[in-house]
């Protein structure tokens, strides 16, 4: 699943391109959306801004109207020049929006849909998400709150993954946050004090910060899909398990992990 990092990344890929602009054309190629009105309703309309929240992302426009997308496991935005060769087939592209001498292209998107800003504040999924791990400013405090409002019992690398606690930390953010803070992703949250939460979010700002910009290369892979090899830092071979209720894999070092 893509990761507030690679929303962050796309967003700001996108706005370079179209931020301020009146795209030429918006196409909505897949079946789902064939009869669709939005390029009808979003003709003529300046792009306003383009931006992310955790693993959403949000493309909006003059006259209160916003593309909302969530990629799930499967989506993916590119950005190409007009010409150049996708890098997915055609027929997986859910909205190209061309503007300039450029294409923005969500493909296989399942979450896509246009809304009005009173839509959007009324939405549940979206006034119950936390903080935007990325965001500008992040309150610790707040980010506490609602940490300690779950499961006692739940381990700390499951919870890292609760959307409605910090927004944007999906599987490989879990596990490499955990690694470099030196703490067990399978320590329960009754055993986390609140300075070791506040290291694993500290470090999860610092270390998404890089690829957001950068992207997808710029990920650390110290223990993420690496079990069965050694530790790059202790030498202990890393491990993999399914945690929690939906048994979503962690990747850690039992050696240097506490």
């Amino acid at each position: 699943m893509p990761e507030g990092d690679t929303i962050h990344h796309a967003a700001r890929r996108m706005r370079e391109v179209l931020q301020a602009r009146v795209p030429q054309e918006i196409l909505m190629p897949h079946p789902r959306h064939a009869r669709s009105s939005w390029p009808e309703r979003l003709r003529g309309r300046a792009v306003t801004a383009v931006d992310a929240h955790g693993k959403h992302l949000f493309l909006r426009f003059e006259g209160g109207l916003t593309f909302h997308s969530h990629l799930r496991m499967t989506g993916h935005w590119d950005v190409y020049r007009q010409g150049e060769r996708w890098r997915r087939s055609a027929r997986r592209a859910w909205l190209v929006v061309r503007s300039g001498n450029w294409e923005v292209v969500e493909f296989d998107g399942p979450v896509l849909e246009l809304l009005s800003e009173a839509r959007i504040r009324a939405d549940r999924r979206l006034a119950h998400l936390g903080q935007d791990v990325l965001g500008e400013t992040f309150d610790i405090g707040r980010f506490l709150a609602r940490l300690r409002c779950d499961d006692p019992a739940r381990p700390v690398g499951d919870a890292l993954l609760e959307q409605r606690t910090v927004a944007g930390i999906g599987n490989l953010w879990k596990a490499e946050v955990c690694f470099a803070a030196g703490i067990d992703p399978w320590r329960t949250l009754g055993e986390v004090s609140d300075e070791e939460a506040t290291r694993l979010l500290s470090k999860a700002r610092e270390l998404m910060r890089q690829p957001a910009r950068d992207g997808f290369s710029a990920r650390p892979r110290a223990v993420y899909r690496r079990a069965g090899k050694p530790c790059p830092r202790c030498g202990t071979i890393v491990r993999k398990g399914g945690q929690w209720e939906n048994n979503r894999l962690t990747f850690w070092c039992p050696g240097c992990q506490h």
